[in-house]
């Protein structure tokens, strides 16, 4: 497809290929803005998370599809799929269905966290910090 159309068309066209068959996908609580987590989908992942309207990826660590909150019970309800200007990156605007997006814990109660993103790194000694 040619760069003009693939940029500012109307087709869905996702570039699979790029990455040796996986893209980057943003989960976004659609919410509050706030990124909950990143993962990587293959054409099946995208194509069962637009059927399902349930977020699904590609477990890279497992080597097979996962949807997200199977066993968890924390699964992310697809309300809006944004695709990037190059079609090999999306963001999932999702609405989150259990307690949280991160397979870690809240060390005070236990339950999943809502980010996996929940540190930050201080500037200034490049330490971890509490986000």
């Amino acid at each position: 497809m040619a760069g003009k159309e693939l940029e500012e068309g109307a087709a869905l066209t996702v570039n699979f290929e790029k990455r040796g068959g996986l893209i980057p996908v943003v989960a976004q609580d659609v919410r509050d803005g706030r990124v909950l987590m990143l993962a990587y989908a293959n054409r099946d992942a995208v194509e069962e998370t637009l059927k399902s309207r349930m977020a699904t990826f590609w477990s890279t660590s497992r080597n097979e599809l996962w949807k997200k909150g199977a066993t968890s019970g924390d699964f992310l309800k697809i309300i809006e799929v944004l695709v990037d200007c190059d079609q090999d990156a999306l963001v999932y605007r999702v609405e989150p269905q259990g307690a949280g997006a991160c397979h870690t814990k809240e060390p005070a109660t236990g339950k999943a966290r809502m980010s996996c993103f929940y540190r930050k790194v201080n500037l200034e000694n490049r330490a971890l910090d509490p986000a």
